[in-house]
């Protein structure tokens, strides 16, 4: 496989699981054929919809190793390879580029709060030594922030840090990243890890997304990608507006990533329940949830309905708002190119 510019919609899986709580390998390996058939662009296992934290170090390369094998150079591997210190994380980029893994992607130091300049120290000191294009995980609401000014000067000083994955939702950071970046690396790639927002996302500048629910409607994300980037923006837009009621749902309704999990069962997967232990209360909203989810999920044509029936579609979006949205990035876009 060539080291390509990373582009397109790169799905975080789930990682279904046995009854014991064991990775699930067939049904890993089906899934993943599943993905790469539907048209994702490329597949990012042990992101933060894979619940890499809840995996020991051997688990995590067992799944990169599993969906690298199954892939067969058929779609792109972006490997996450977030490892509690540099020491481990600089292994675990070492494995993965002998796998033969496209790039890793890299959260920032959790648990422990960061400044800009320890930040950049970290994600330097991996640059320095990976064999590996690396890919920096921003993720502010989980651990700690990598500012405009980071971004820059990382992809300044280091050739092998390539892309940005972003998942604060932030339009007008994201445009600052861009503006700040891609004059000195035209080759950099910024992908959004905010589903509510990737058609906006796309017309400002990303290159794609690593999203969740191209995880669950693989086949919306990847239409919703084409439509942007073909600029049919009207289209695109409704197709928006139908993905975040969705994603909304799975994201909202129960810890993350339950609801996601939720939504792959009704696709016909056998995911198992994940390792984070539930309430009995949370079991039984879980049961409820999963009726909304499959409702959402019948209305674009995927599941059918629950034995309790669904409630009548509410009215599309707004045409004037899907309008009003979409001249506001445009003109804020323009602004920043001028």
């Amino acid at each position: 496989m060539t080291n390509s510019r990373l582009a397109g919609i790169f799905t975080p899986n789930i990682v279904p699981l046995d009854d014991d709580g064991q990775i699930n390998e067939p049904e890993l390996r089906r899934y993943t054929d599943w993905l790469i058939e539907r048209g994702v662009h490329g597949l990012y296992p042990n992101g933060s919809t894979g619940e890499f934290t809840r995996f020991t170090p051997d688990e995590r390369r067992r799944i990169i190793a599993i969906m690298v094998d199954h892939a067969r150079g058929r779609a792109p591997i972006l490997a996450g390879a977030a490892e509690a210190n540099t020491k481990e994380t600089i292994a675990a980029c070492e494995y993965y580029h002998g796998l033969g893994a496209r790039a890793v992607a890299i959260v920032a130091p959790f648990y422990y709060k960061l400044s800009p300049p320890a930040v950049y120290a970290y994600f330097k000191e991996i640059a320095d030594h990976t064999p590996i294009d690396v890919t920096l995980y921003n993720i502010p609401m989980f651990a700690s922030p990598i500012d405009v000014p980071t971004v820059q000067r990382l992809a300044e000083e280091c050739p092998k840090i390539v892309a940005i994955k972003d998942s604060s939702g932030d339009l007008p950071n994201m445009m600052r990243m861009i503006a700040a970046v891609r004059p000195s690396r035209p080759d950099f790639t910024f992908l959004t890890g905010w589903d509510a927002a990737l058609v906006p996302m796309l017309l400002v500048g990303c290159d794609g997304g690593t999203n969740a629910t191209s995880g669950i409607v693989p086949e919306i994300t990847r239409k919703l990608y084409d439509l942007t980037v073909t600029r049919r923006i009207d289209e695109a837009m409704a197709l928006q507006y139908r993905l975040l009621k969705l994603f909304d749902a799975m994201l909202y309704s129960a810890d993350f990533p339950e609801g996601f999990r939720t939504a792959l069962r009704l696709r016909g997967f056998k995911t198992g329940k994940g390792r984070q232990p539930l309430a009995a209360s949370q079991e039984l909203d879980l049961a409820r949830i999963s009726d909304g989810i499959q409702c959402l999920l019948a209305e674009e044509g995927f599941t059918g309905e629950p034995d309790s029936g669904c409630p009548p579609k509410t009215s599309s979006a707004d045409p004037q708002q899907v309008e009003r949205i979409v001249r506001s990035v445009l003109e804020e876009l323009g602004r920043e190119k001028s």
